[in-house]
């Protein structure tokens, strides 16, 4: 760069918003390319959250309405089930949609099925993304933070780049951990 030359002007927010967002999916893909199935499901702890099949074949996951102490570690499963249950209720919230509740976001199962599935929220949001104008971007919105006007649709945004790097790094390390384990451990 000449040193003469005016630095680069600064991104428009939604631009930097989704090279942020753009990142951490890259980041994502590498361990989504690497996860076994049965590293869905590895328990990492005795006290830890993860998803079980019902009667009817559904997998549901373990819940408490108030965190518990101690935090159970979760599994990859669970995790992945928590990405597709935020996501999809902030894609609601960015299109306009009632948001879905907790008990109807359903997780496909482990290995190709979650992999696919969160692949495919990533598709839905990046398009509810791709509908959003600056003044859209403006306007107050729901999620995360309920009836709070200070919040605006691209602080939710913000929210799930920021929710989307925690889950991510969450699900490297546990997968990494896995593959370290001795194979009694795994």
């Amino acid at each position: 760069m000449n040193a003469s030359s005016p630095p680069p002007s600064p991104a428009a927010p939604a631009d930097l918003l989704r090279w942020q967002f753009d990142l951490t999916w890259s980041l994502f893909e590498y361990h989504m390319e690497r996860i076994e199935p049965d590293d869905f499901l590895w328990e990492p702890a005795a006290n830890c959250w993860t998803v079980r099949r019902s009667a009817d074949g559904t997998w549901t996951p373990d819940w408490a309405d108030t965190e518990p102490d101690p935090v159970p570690v979760p599994t990859i499963g669970w995790l992945s089930w928590h990405m597709g249950w935020w996501w999809s209720v902030a894609t609601d919230h960015a299109r306009g949609r009632t948001p879905r509740d907790r008990h109807s976001v359903i997780w496909p199962g482990a290995g190709a099925p979650a992999v696919e599935w969160l692949r495919g929220l990533r598709t839905e949001w990046l398009t509810a993304l791709d509908g959003l104008t600056a003044t859209d971007l403006a306007s107050p919105a729901r999620f995360p933070q309920q009836d709070d006007a200070q919040y605006t649709v691209a602080h939710m945004i913000a929210w799930v780049n920021a929710e989307l790097m925690k889950n991510v790094a969450e699900i490297g390390q546990l997968r990494l951990q896995r593959a370290a384990a001795p194979p009694t451990a795994r």
